[in-house]
């Protein structure tokens, strides 16, 4: 599905990016794996141990300099790139507006928001010049409807979705593609406080049962459609933001709060 493109992914030290460099490298892809932890050089190992191609950069996503090398990197190393996942992101504070600060707002949307962008922006410049390419990038179903995620992270989350449709029409005819994904419930390290409480109070059963599939999600189905979506095989998908949660955005059912 990916065979021989040359694919950077963000976040790749752990959860979703990590599942989806190696899912990436197992239909093929010479991957590219950023993160700015350690974990970024274990999931670049791993790829190599089963014969694939990877190469680990350490790297800011917010940081517009260090985003422009590491797509450079890639180029340089692969000899061209033919996609990128902008994928890292942070979860927000999981303050009420009231309570979130000036400095909670740029962390998130430094690293979710703007972080997409230089994504975007820093591997465009390659996709145009060479006609084709395709960018994906991780929302979230709290972009979509609310009471799925704090004010900041869906505000930060919306931003993407919005990134992603307004790019697709400025690349009109250009032969690049532009999508997103967007999460439900995945068990993460950025998830690990919701799933560790539910696992304290014995309730780890009724995690993710508002979606009709009554279950939550595991980070390598979300790269399943990641894969995808950078492969030629979704060639005619451009400007969507595709949900991945269980059916949980069909409604976004509503708990009252408990006082």
């Amino acid at each position: 599905m990916l065979n021989n493109k040359n694919i950077v992914i963000t976040g790749a030290g752990s959860g979703i990016g990590r599942a989806t460099s190696l899912l990436a490298a197992r239909y093929g892809a010479n991957v590219c794996c950023v993160d700015l932890t350690d974990g970024v050089q274990v999931t670049a190992d791993e790829i190599q141990a089963a014969g694939g191609k990877a190469l680990a950069v350490r790297a800011n996503v917010a940081e517009e300099a260090e985003v422009e090398a590491f797509v450079q990197q890639c180029v340089d190393h692969y000899g061209r790139i033919d996609g990128i996942y902008a994928n890292a992101g942070v979860s927000g504070g999981g303050k009420s507006v009231t309570e979130l600060t000036v400095a909670d707002w740029q962390r998130t949307l430094g690293v979710n928001t703007v972080g997409v962008f230089l994504a975007v922006k820093h591997s465009l410049k390659h996709f145009l010049a060479q006609g084709h390419g395709a960018i994906l990038c991780t929302a979230s179903v709290a972009a979509l409807r609310a009471n799925a995620g704090g004010v900041d992270y869906s505000a930060s989350k919306a931003g993407v979705v919005s990134i992603v449709q307004t790019t697709a029409y400025q690349t009109y005819g250009s032969g690049v593609r532009i999508n997103a994904i967007c999460p439900g419930l995945i068990e993460t390290g950025m998830t690990k406080p919701t799933f560790d409480r539910a696992r304290e109070r014995g309730t780890e059963d009724k995690i993710g049962q508002i979606n009709p599939m009554k279950r939550f999600g595991q980070p390598n189905e979300i790269g399943e459609m990641a894969c995808f979506l950078l492969s030629d095989r979704a060639s005619y998908v451009n400007g969507q933001a595709v949900p991945v949660d269980g059916g949980l955005s069909s409604s976004h059912p509503w708990v009252y709060p408990r006082n």
